[in-house]
């Protein structure tokens, strides 16, 4: 198993990327993640993160700019129904951050909303890896949530009646999009969701 490749970039496309490592050329598939951190690199030399798949007829590579996201890519093709292009697929519809917390808060919808996964399938990825993701440090997510009208927002919001872990889902991803400047706005927009 080869753990990551360096060498020159011969060819780039949003798809994939050819290396050149001491004179042999490799190709790795790539999500646009990672395609949109490489492709104005100045540095002579490029280092990806390497996943091998090995099947009866081929034997492919799938190259990751960081660490964090060949992990996510590896938890996903865990699941039945992910195969590595959907896999791709998903972590070039979304970033990894944005995976996790799809993931972490049961969001469906933003899973169904990559090309090629339905209702079913989406279910399935956060059933299981919901767990997977949480106990995993490499990919937890790691987002601004350090906002400082995040806990008064949040007892705010459970004095009106919502549960503790509603609420903390919610605010987590208002806390990952948008920039709250009070205590109000985040409640507010917290009540939308809940």
């Amino acid at each position: 198993m080869y753990e990551y490749i360096t060498g020159k970039i011969e060819e780039l496309s949003p798809t994939y990327v050819v290396i050149d490592c001491n004179g042999i050329g490799y190709i790795l598939n790539i999500s646009l993640t990672t395609y949109s951190k490489i492709q104005d690199t100045k540095e002579p030399r490029i280092k990806l993160y390497v996943h091998q798949i090995i099947k009866d007829d081929a034997h492919s590579f799938f190259g990751f700019k960081e660490t964090r996201e060949r992990e996510l890519f590896r938890q996903l093709i865990t699941v039945s129904g992910i195969g590595a292009n959907t896999a791709r697929m998903i972590l070039s519809s979304m970033s990894p951050d944005e995976v996790v917390l799809a993931i972490s808060t049961d969001n469906v919808n933003a899973i169904k909303s990559v090309k090629g996964i339905g209702i079913k399938t989406a279910q399935k990825v956060i059933i299981e890896l919901k767990d997977k993701i949480n106990k995993d440090t490499n990919i937890k997510v790691e987002l601004k949530t350090d906002n400082p009208y995040k806990e008064e927002a949040e007892a705010a919001l459970i004095m009106l009646g919502f549960t503790k872990n509603d609420v903390k889902k919610v605010i987590t991803k208002i806390l990952s999009k948008e920039d709250v400047n009070s205590v109000g706005e985040l409640v507010k927009l917290s009540l939308k969701q809940l």
